[in-house]
């Protein structure tokens, strides 16, 4: 079959030209180096009096790592200049004071953590429902909202992360940390990550049709913390437990949320790809495993109500099974407008490929952090054990992909899973088995 989509957009716009080129580095890369460097300067000549030899390393290495970023992929230079300077407004407006954060208009209403991230939390739903409308009814203004909203969700979300950094030293020196320690910064730090990919996608394959299908793992994420923050207060910053305590979780936390964005990036792909593949078929009993999994998916963050089954998750559980329907009743107007198969199995393949790379590399850090606080490198500890059983999920489907060329539905389906058994090693462990990781309860 002809890849259709790889050479061309949607509605049939020719696509970008050249994007995978390598490019020269130019002035601008020049400027943007340097500002991040006098960026770290600054943060050395303020708080390098209570950083360790570690941290001032990760600084450095950060400062490296962010100017190659923005040389591949220009979009995160405007995106981190603009976070740093609403993360310079929030800290000036702050004075030394965290009560401000209720006395100073752009902090209660914008600049605040909790305020910008709600904003995330809105912007995200939002761009849901414009990328969803831009795909129904082929509106290429609509999905280019979606795009732009994603934008915005994304900057409110790292502006509220960097906020809430300085607010935790505003509570106190002891206190504060970098914010990845809790379900709550986490599943933050997911929807990030989750939604910076899909956009390099997007413009990478020069396709909006596929936003509406990764966003709705997002807007799980933002169901959960919402209920998080107004049910259980989780947006208020508490000392870290000792055993988080370690310069280790500023590697291994991020590493591991890359993992797991990617794989739930390709799952989300790897749904678009079964309702294309679908988009003839009338025999309901060939989709009903299809409806399961995304039903499945779709309400495996009620293992978090407290008891029974409280209203919110209710009401939560029967909008998702509406919408997986929905999508699956209208297979046939979505498969037309989907990208060519050829080209979600590709999205498919580097998703998991990424994820499988990083959650490699959170997985021997986690190993060290666990000697450096344990005495051991590995224990079986419950947490351990679904870690190794998500990575030898994915080694599994690369090697059958790039080994036995995996391709078709048997991989779309197996991703699907593959997200199942992902959000039970993040999640489900710690709410049913306990062991070392117990800190991570809710």
């Amino acid at each position: 079959m002809e890849l259709t989509s790889s050479t061309r957009g949607d509605a049939g716009r020719p696509a970008r030209r050249g994007i995978d080129a390598p490019r020269k580095v130019d002035w601008t890369d020049a400027v943007f180096a340097l500002l991040l460097a006098a960026g770290a300067a600054f943060a050395f000549q303020r708080v390098g009096g209570i950083m360790n030899y570690y941290d001032k390393a990760i600084l450095v290495g950060a400062v490296v790592v962010l100017a190659w970023l923005g040389w591949l992929w220009r979009p995160l230079r405007a995106l981190m200049v603009a976070v740093a300077i609403s993360g310079g407004l929030a800290v000036a407006l702050y004075q030394g004071d965290l009560a401000r954060a209720e006395q100073a208009f752009f902090l209660k209403y914008l600049l605040s953590s909790q305020s910008a991230i709600l904003w995330m939390c809105s912007l995200f739903a939002l761009a849901t429902v414009c990328y969803w409308i831009g795909l129904i009814a082929r509106s290429g203004t609509a999905a280019w909202l979606g795009t732009a909203l994603t934008w915005s969700a994304v900057f409110a979300g790292l502006t509220g992360l960097l906020v809430r950094w300085h607010e935790s030293y505003l509570l106190s020196p002891d206190i504060g940390y970098i914010p990845v320690s809790n379900l709550y910064e986490v599943f933050i730090l997911f929807s990030l990550i989750t939604a910076l990919f899909y956009l390099y996608y997007e413009r990478r394959y020069d396709t909006r049709s596929l936003g509406g299908f990764v966003l709705l793992v997002i807007a799980s994420a933002v169901a959960f913390l919402l209920w998080y923050t107004f049910d259980r207060g989780a947006q208020q910053i508490q000392p870290l437990v000792p055993a988080l305590q370690s310069w280790w979780m500023k590697l291994h936390v991020p590493a591991n949320f890359i993992g797991y964005g990617t794989f739930s990036l390709a799952a989300m792909v790897a749904f678009a790809y079964l309702v294309k593949a679908h988009g003839k078929t009338t025999s309901w009993v060939r989709l009903a495993p299809l409806f399961v999994l995304g039903v499945l998916l779709a309400v495996e963050p009620m293992v978090f109500r407290q008891s029974g089954m409280p209203a919110y998750w209710m009401i939560y559980a029967g909008v998702a099974a509406l919408i997986v329907g929905g999508i699956l009743l209208g297979r046939r107007q979505l498969a037309e407008r989907l990208p060519a198969l050829e080209v979600l199995d590709d999205i498919m393949y580097k998703a998991i490929a990424v994820g499988f790379a990083f959650f490699t590399v959170a997985t021997v850090l986690g190993a060290l952090w666990a000697a450096d606080a344990w005495g051991a490198y590995w224990q079986w500890d419950p947490k351990e054990t679904w870690a190794l059983i998500v990575w030898l999920n994915y080694a599994a489907w690369l090697h059958m992909r790039l080994i036995k060329g995996l391709r078709g539905n048997l991989a779309a389906y197996w991703a699907l899973v593959g997200l199942l058994v992902t959000g039970f090693a993040f999640l489900g462990v710690n709410m049913f088995l306990s062991g070392l990781h117990s800190y991570g309860e809710l």
